[in-house]
């Protein structure tokens, strides 16, 4: 069976998750945090970033666009249509939006949000900035709208069928929706259908029952009709 060190609300390693969820992979899963820079993950991957997945070969898969194209590849049924389009242009636009979301919305919303949130609880004395969690708010806000943009014209994030866009972006708001850092009140009507759509898929529940010691997700985090 495949293992997988991650930490719970490291929207990286949940789109491994949901990829071989919906893939129907088992995973064995080993929590870590990366930003201690712990001696046993410097080994593995120096710049101490997750996920890392280990296969049935004894060379670790290394950092989420590896991983990412290690899951496709080995497991990625042949029965059923995969997370990554055949079309050429279809692809494309796939890439183009996983590429959005993975640097873009992860570099300017994500990372802050669980260094000040989640990260400095292992620093002593250390608090969140307002500062920093006002502009991570602030820069959410304007992605939300580009984001419903998309998914006003669209059935799902890249076009007519679901890829691995949808996953990723469903990823990174399943952290942010845990940390209550989304008011779905104020979220249009399309990406609010989108993430219920999505957050119904059998592949979810794997992070719906995911918990952070002394910190519970906000309220409504695994509900489907929010």
């Amino acid at each position: 069976m495949p293992s997988l060190v991650h930490h719970p609300l490291d929207p990286d390693s949940r789109l491994v998750r949901l990829m071989c969820a919906e893939y129907g992979v088992p995973l064995d899963l080993e929590e870590i945090k990366p930003w201690l820079r712990e001696e046993a993950l410097l080994v593995i991957n120096p710049a101490a970033t997750l996920p890392i997945l280990f296969t049935e070969t004894d060379q670790p898969v290394v950092g989420i666009m590896a991983t990412i194209h290690a899951v496709e590849d080995l497991y990625s049924p042949e029965t059923i249509e995969g997370l990554v389009p055949a079309d050429v242009m279809a692809r494309a636009e796939m890439w183009r939006l996983v590429e959005w979301v993975l640097v873009k919305l992860n570099e300017e919303v994500t990372r802050y949000l669980i260094e000040e949130k989640i990260a400095k609880r292992d620093i002593r004395g250390a608090t969140p900035e307002p500062a920093v969690l006002r502009a991570a708010k602030t820069n959410l806000a304007e992605h939300l709208l580009y984001f419903n943009y998309l998914l006003a014209s669209r059935r799902w994030l890249g076009g007519d069928e679901m890829s691995l866009a949808d996953f990723a972006l469903a990823a990174h708001f399943s952290t942010l929706d845990y940390m209550g850092d989304i008011d779905w009140s104020k979220v249009p009507s399309e990406t609010r259908d989108w993430y219920s759509r999505i957050k119904s898929r059998p592949a979810f529940r794997t992070l719906l029952n995911d918990r952070v010691v002394a910190m519970p997700p906000s309220k409504g985090y695994a509900d489907l009709d929010f």
